[in-house]
């Protein structure tokens, strides 16, 4: 089976071409700028790379250009859209209405639009592209898969916000989790590792520009970072994190912010960025620790302090851990957060071998010394590899009813 993977944001357009049951990937892209100028970048076949910029005023051009270019030209690689056999659409906040990922109905996109106050900036986009979708290839079936489903196995305890209650009953106000896919793929991979799938204690670190720490018990999601939106949990790239209501109402004060000018500034220009005033992106800040910036070595040691905190946190809720995972842009390639977050933790049974850690490789390891009670592995996330297998399992599903 052949999976169009598509993930709309706002004003981009991720893609990939999978065939989940072997793995392969035929092609994978980015469409950017869209209702601006736009840019396509297309990879295929044997490290192939196309990059073309076309007018692209709205989703509906982009993804009219993604099917060309896998259909037609230097960048084909099936002939037809007739080759695709179903369309899986990454759906950011799906609620307490899905668990899990359902096929693309009517009543899912009337759902998913109430949905939308819950995530203002994401759900719209994803709409989007599944009715540009359902009009381009009408025939195929299309398949929602949730970044919050993952965490709905979370007891009340740990989703639960002390507010008063009707602001759960009337609003659904709690803390619902992202990154789900990712979290899945990896506390699952950690399971296979482990040898092992009962019983097992398992913390992973998806951190990258968003960043957020699950703790899954017997592949169950127990408790998770982010909240009723991203912006809760960890420090990342741009986002503040935890902080304080009472922080927040006198910043407000202070500054004659509004409340949508409150959230710009603790979403886009906290973080990372707000700290170090260098840049979002910790490569760069690292960087700048080394050539002795103050602000950029703070920055790096609250990122790291954050989420050993979490972990911290997640091994007590847990009664103990097998296996701490990192994953994600920050988590696969940082050797040094790595090390910093796992320094002090021994007596967690949590020891980290300095020579496995320092080597780069781009291929699931296990980092921990041999005398480590548990394990620590680097897993490299593959959130589209979920997203292709779940639209493989629903449309099986649905065709053997």
């Amino acid at each position: 089976m052949l999976v169009f993977i598509l993930n709309a944001g706002s004003s981009s357009l991720k893609y990939q071409l999978m065939n989940p049951v072997n793995k392969e990937v035929l092609a994978v892209g980015l469409c950017e700028r869209i209702g601006i100028d736009g840019v396509l970048t297309h990879e295929f076949g044997n490290d192939q790379k196309l990059k073309f910029e076309v007018p692209m005023p709205t989703h509906k051009e982009a993804i009219e250009l993604v099917l060309r270019t896998l259909t037609q030209g230097e960048g084909k690689v099936i002939n037809s859209t007739d080759d695709i056999d179903a369309i899986g659409h990454r759906a950011v906040h799906g609620g307490e209405e899905f668990a899990s990922s359902v096929m693309v109905t009517d009543k899912v996109i009337e759902t998913m639009t109430k949905l939308i106050p819950l995530a203002p900036l994401h759900n719209p986009a994803n709409i989007m592209g599944m009715q540009i979708c359902q009009e381009l290839m009408p025939t195929k079936p299309n398949v929602a898969v949730f970044d919050t489903a993952f965490h709905q196995t979370m007891p009340d305890y740990a989703f639960m916000y002390a507010l008063p209650y009707e602001q759960y009953s009337k609003h659904g106000i709690r803390k619902y989790g992202f990154h789900g896919t990712s979290h899945f793929f990896v506390s699952n991979e950690a399971r296979n590792m482990l040898d092992k799938k009962h019983n097992t204690r398992i913390i992973v670190c998806h951190l990258g520009n968003g960043s957020s720490v699950s703790a899954v018990l017997n592949g169950k999601c127990i408790d998770t970072s982010m909240g009723l939106t991203p912006v809760q949990g960890l420090m990342m790239g741009t986002r503040a994190g935890d902080v304080g209501a009472g922080a927040i109402s006198y910043m407000m004060t202070q500054e004659g912010m509004t409340i949508n000018e409150t959230l710009d500034v603790m979403n886009k220009k906290s973080g990372i960025l707000g700290i170090s005033g260098k840049s979002s992106d910790l490569r760069e800040v690292l960087e700048g620790m080394s050539a002795g910036d103050d602000r950029c070595r703070l920055a790096v040691e609250m990122v790291a302090y954050n989420i050993k905190k979490y972990v911290g946190s997640y091994v007590a809720a847990l009664d103990g851990v097998d296996a701490l995972c990192f994953t994600g842009g920050i988590g696969e390639n940082s050797s040094l957060i790595r090390e910093i977050v796992c320094s002090g933790l021994d007596g967690m049974g949590l020891i980290l071998d300095p020579t496995k850690n320092n080597k780069r490789k781009s291929v699931a390891r296990d980092i921990a010394t041999n005398s480590s009670a548990a394990r620590i592995f680097v897993i490299p996330t593959n959130e589209e590899y979920v997203i292709a297998n779940d639209t493989y399992k629903v449309v099986t599903e649905s065709k053997a009813k």
